[in-house]
């Protein structure tokens, strides 16, 4: 069953019509609801506030890593375990092809349900998770594989286990790291993109944000908490962080927004996910005609433009 969220209660009520008119097989009526809601659609849709952005980048019907390597890979084989501690199942790392590239795939991944969200850890990443990030980065380098990685995190996991494993500084080291990686890296943010969680996975050539997925330095919860000390702000915080791809763009943080489907990718994943392909495959082609200094170099302009300014 679809979960809608509040401001979709007039969708929500013209697609309960639409059901009513297809059981008794009445065309004309179905026809007539269909254009209601493409009309509804546009106007919801066409007007979101940054909060309902946030909304939607949470929703919990959105596609999540696993649900685009489904989509996307060919011939997909999961690479497990950090070689020091242990396997962190939120973060997925997978070899395979897409559309006839061989690619490395890494992901974090939030689950569904209750035993897979546990299972997953919420999508918060551990430092054994991180490495073993880095160690699929070093193999695809090793084998000259481009590498696209999905941002879907809250944060990275702030348990007392995780920092005494060294939670900052395996992040860290994915960041130096990163930069210098000799093969095409390119990362999306397809939903929630939480501080150095979403970083450790973010150094990239390109970094792209799916039209209704946030990246903030911290959620807005936490935001109206520290500033305010009051919860009921955060729709105002949500505002106040810029945190949609559009004003991310608009400070060159990030290097383009992709059109996912108007009325959100988890009503048409599918298309969501052909809309991600298209984008990695067309930057791949264009990354991999530069010689190997060419996109170091390109890399390296990029990440020390950010937070560039002149008086």
């Amino acid at each position: 069953m679809a979960t809608y969220l509040d401001f979709e209660n007039k969708i929500e009520k013209i697609q309960e019509e639409i059901v009513s008119a297809h059981a008794i097989a009445n065309l004309d009526a179905v026809e007539k609801h269909q254009k209601e809601l493409e009309k509804e659609v546009n106007k919801t849709f066409g007007s979101l506030s940054d909060f309902q952005k946030l909304q939607l980048a949470r929703h919990p019907d959105r596609p999540y890593s696993l649900d685009y390597i489904k989509l996307l890979m060919d011939d997909a084989y999961e690479i497990h375990g950090d070689r020091a501690f242990r396997d962190d199942p939120a973060i997925l790392c997978y070899i395979g092809w897409i559309d006839g590239q061989k690619t490395m795939l890494i992901g974090e991944q939030k689950g569904r349900g209750v035993k897979n969200k546990i299972k997953r850890n919420f999508g918060m990443p551990n430092p054994e998770g991180y490495r073993k990030a880095l160690r699929a980065v070093k193999m695809a380098e090793k084998f000259d594989i481009p590498v696209l990685m999905l941002i879907d995190t809250p944060g990275a996991y702030p348990g007392l286990g995780a920092e005494e494993r060294g939670q900052s500084e395996a992040i860290a080291k994915n960041l130096f790291e990163f930069a210098s990686v000799k093969v095409p890296l390119v990362s999306i943010v397809i939903g929630e993109g939480g501080s150095g969680g979403a970083l450790a996975i973010g150094v990239a050539d390109k970094l792209a944000m799916m039209r209704y997925s946030v990246f903030a330095v911290i959620s807005p919860e936490g935001c109206s908490a520290i500033l305010w000390n009051d919860p009921t702000k955060v729709e105002t915080a949500t505002k106040a962080l810029k945190i949609t791809p559009s004003d991310l763009l608009e400070h060159k943080l990030i290097d383009d927004v992709l059109d996912e489907p108007l009325i959100g990718a988890h009503r048409d994943k599918a298309t969501a996910a052909a809309v991600l392909k298209h984008y990695f495959l067309e930057n791949v082609k264009a990354l991999k005609e530069l010689s190997v200094d060419e996109l170091l170099d390109q890399r390296y302009k990029r990440l020390t433009a950010v937070g560039a300014y002149s008086e």
